[in-house]
């Protein structure tokens, strides 16, 4: 039955109004069709009525910044050198190639299962993000709703060079590399403007500038001519205003913005819609920083390069959030101890590092990321006419954000996962609450 009534709930609709009392919600075909309180809303007989007993019902999470191939468990590969070039050399024999797309699919499956209904995928290996996306899309199976970027565009030596991206070294071969992907059919393209800090091996490189404000500005005219959006990864404040002057739509992690930066954002005619996007990825660099290297398998200088990236990081998102651009939440899963299901965690550590009110940390991963995303006329909020991508919880998560990591109930259009199962790496979790 694809008919559902949710009944007795409390709602946190993504919008900011607070928690709704003593509510009922029904869904037909996937999509909401009214919301009300429990005495104003009458349920049809060819509904399931489902009691929640007073649960939350809020907007199913999207992480707007993920990768699909890793589930979060340190691997020496991550950090680039010998170690990776003999795992992409496996993953693209014909055996690699089904271990991987097995994998993935895993991948987003704990992903819906923790209550992450929508997908942002920014980089991932020989376009296995674009083949889930088609066999969801195509229906099957019933997975989460994805965005892809198939191959992130990068340069010799820089960030994603050895694994997830594909090398540019010109405007031209910039422009090239995004043909190659509209033709792959992504949905998006993503570049590498600086260094990263996984890949790093000179202290100060996660923020170098990497590409050029040529290349930039090629990729952007190219993918803005077919109304693809460009997010760039940028973890230094010469690498975000390089990038926002090149017409990029997002900015990846990020770092301290000045006045300049922040007026960019909010006016950037070179941008697609006029104005570009912040997306924070606190929790691998937390990870990093504070974890013990031998059990993140990173080395000093990773942890040197995140220090720097995480201070740059909490100080942009506390001037964006202040200067009012529109910032939405991702957790940049694959790295070190950034599982597929630990969304809630990056909602957690911007409001302890960087102040933001529950409700708002809420609100960037919901509506506001829809938005950036272009997807907010589908799903973001709870409203009538919008697909049902929702989440039930025991716990308030605007008291605790910790209420999020306990997922009752899923519910991504048409299909109802009821007490959903996800498979946590006990030693990654253990660790992870000693932060």
């Amino acid at each position: 039955m694809s008919n559902y009534a949710l009944t007795n709930c409390r709602i946190i609709d993504g919008i900011g109004t607070g928690i709704q009392e003593n509510m009922s919600i029904l869904v037909s075909g996937g999509n909401i069709k009214q919301l009300g309180k429990v005495t104003e809303v009458k349920i049809p007989k060819e509904y399931n009525k489902l009691d929640l007993k007073g649960n939350y019902v809020m907007p199913g999470l999207i992480n707007a910044h993920a990768h699909l191939f890793g589930s979060g468990k340190p691997m020496k590969a991550i950090s680039g050198g010998k170690s990776q070039e003999k795992l992409v050399g496996l993953l693209k024999t014909a055996l690699g190639r089904k271990i991987l797309d097995r994998m993935v699919k895993d991948h987003v499956m704990a992903a819906l299962n923790s209550g992450v209904t929508t997908i942002r995928a920014v980089g991932d290996l020989f376009y296995s993000d674009v083949k889930i996306r088609d066999q969801i899309d195509s229906g099957n199976f019933s997975g989460p709703r994805l965005l892809v970027a198939g191959k992130a565009i990068s340069v010799t030596g820089g960030h994603g060079s050895g694994s997830f991206a594909a090398i540019a070294d010109s405007p031209w071969e910039a422009r090239k590399a995004v043909r190659m992907n509209v033709h792959e059919q992504v949905d998006l393209i993503k570049i590498c403007v600086t260094g990263g800090v996984t890949d790093s091996r000179v202290i100060g490189q996660a923020g170098r500038l990497a590409m050029t404000l040529e290349e930039v500005s090629a990729v952007c005219e190219e993918a803005h001519k077919i109304g693809f959006l460009v997010a760039a990864h940028a973890e230094s404040t010469e690498g975000v205003r390089l990038a926002l002057q090149g017409g990029v739509d997002t900015i990846e992690h990020g770092s301290e913005f000045d006045q300049e930066i922040i007026e960019l954002f909010l006016n950037n005619p070179k941008s697609l819609r006029g104005y570009s996007s912040l997306i924070p990825t606190l929790y691998p660099a937390i990870t990093i920083c504070k974890l013990n290297p031998n059990d993140t398998l990173m080395s000093p200088v990773n942890v040197e390069n995140s220090n720097i990236v995480f201070e740059g990081m909490v100080k942009g998102l506390i001037n964006a959030s202040k200067a009012g651009v529109l910032i939405g939440l991702g957790t940049d899963a694959s790295c070190p101890f950034v599982t597929q299901y630990n969304t809630w965690r990056e909602l957690d550590y911007t409001v302890r590092y960087a102040g933001l009110t529950p409700e708002m940390a809420i609100q960037n991963a919901t509506r506001n990321n829809a938005r950036i995303l272009g997807i907010d006329h589908i799903t973001g909020t709870i409203e009538p006419k919008k697909a049902a991508d929702l989440i039930v919880v025991k716990e308030n998560p605007l008291t605790n954000l910790r209420g999020l990591s306990q997922v009752q109930m899923v519910m991504r259009g048409e299909l109802m996962i009821d007490k959903p199962i996800v498979k946590k790496l006990s030693q990654v979790e253990e660790l992870l609450d000693t932060i």
